[in-house]
C-alpha cells in the first residue's frame, strides 16, 4: 500500500518536473531585431554596389552571423548538451574546410595550366556592361 502511494505521488509529481524551462521572450525579441539589423547590412551590400572579393565576402559574413544566431536561438542549440552541438555543427564545419581546400587547389591548378598553356579564351573577364553593349549593337 504505502508503495502505490509512493508511485502515485511520483506519477503526480513528474508533470511538474517535466515542464521545460522558458527562455525570456525578449531574447528572442533581441536577437530578431538583430537579424532584422544584419538582413538591412546583406541589402546595402548591393544598394552601395560592392564588388568583387569584398562583396562576397560581406554577403557570406551576414550569411553565417544570421545563420549562427538562427541555430543558437530559435533552435535553441545554445540550451544543448555539447556533445549534440558538435554533432549537429561538426559536419558543416568540416565541410566548409573542405570547400576551402578544393576551392585553394582548383586556384593553384588553374594557376599552373594558366602558366604552361597561356590563358584560355572562355577564361578572359568580360563585364555585364560589356555583354549588354555586344546585343545591343546586333540589333
Amino acid at each position: 500500500m504505502a508503495h502505490e502511494a509512493s508511485h502515485a505521488a511520483t506519477i503526480g509529481a513528474a508533470p511538474a518536473e517535466a515542464t521545460a524551462e522558458q527562455h525570456p521572450i525578449g531574447v528572442y525579441l533581441k536577437v530578431w531585431l538583430l537579424l532584422f539589423v544584419l538582413s538591412t547590412f546583406s541589402y546595402l551590400v548591393d544598394y552601395f554596389e560592392f564588388h568583387g572579393i569584398v562583396r562576397w565576402s560581406l554577403i557570406i559574413i551576414f550569411m553565417l552571423l544570421k545563420a549562427g544566431f538562427i541555430i543558437a536561438i530559435f533552435m535553441h542549440v545554445m540550451w544543448e548538451r555539447m556533445a549534440l552541438i558538435t554533432a549537429i555543427l561538426g559536419p558543416p564545419v568540416v565541410l566548409l574546410v573542405l570547400i576551402g581546400l578544393m576551392s585553394s587547389e582548383g586556384k593553384y591548378v588553374f594557376g599552373t595550366r594558366v602558366d604552361h598553356l597561356g590563358q584560355p579564351q572562355a577564361a578572359a573577364r568580360v563585364h555585364v556592361s560589356e555583354v549588354h553593349k555586344a546585343e545591343k549593337a546586333e540589333h
